[in-house]
């Protein structure tokens, strides 16, 4: 049964139904703002609050980092890299769920990113539904007991 403070929010094609919080906000950090809107469409699109960022250095002073269910966060931007925000996201003990995202097929990225605890690793250009997925794996992790 569902708690008072979620609803149902369903997948593009319609045939996934997930629920989550009503306070689902993902925040995406990529230098490409093709990719940052993209992004924000979708996500917006199935009913999660999306804000945008093209610096981790932007995230940081947005005050946008409490309440923020998910980010989905390239592996290589100028200034601060994706690895360095999540480096200094575990010093700081936030525990925020995070997805990378590359350009760039880099195996020895991947690995490192998934040992350090990100939900997932995902090649550009990615489906919607395998970023769906994610959120939907990285929002089980944020709100579990």
């Amino acid at each position: 049964m569902a708690r008072p403070d979620e609803k149902r929010r369903m997948s593009r094609g319609g045939s996934q139904k997930t629920r989550v919080p009503d306070n689902s906000k993902i925040c995406v950090i990529d230098d490409d703002e093709s990719v940052r809107e993209a992004l924000r469409s979708l996500l917006k699109s199935v009913g999660f609050e999306a804000e945008v960022f093209a610096s981790a250095e932007d995230f940081l002073g947005s005050g946008h980092l409490p309440g923020t269910c998910c980010l989905i966060l390239d592996v290589r931007m100028p200034g601060m890299s994706g690895f360095e925000l999540h480096e200094q996201l575990i010093a700081d003990d936030e525990q925020v769920p995070i997805i990378f995202v590359s350009a760039h097929a880099d195996e020895e990225a991947r690995a490192r990113a998934l040992r350090s605890g990100a939900v997932d690793f995902l090649l550009k250009p990615f489906s919607d539904e395998a970023l769906l997925h994610a959120i939907e794996t990285a929002m089980r992790l944020k709100h579990s007991p």
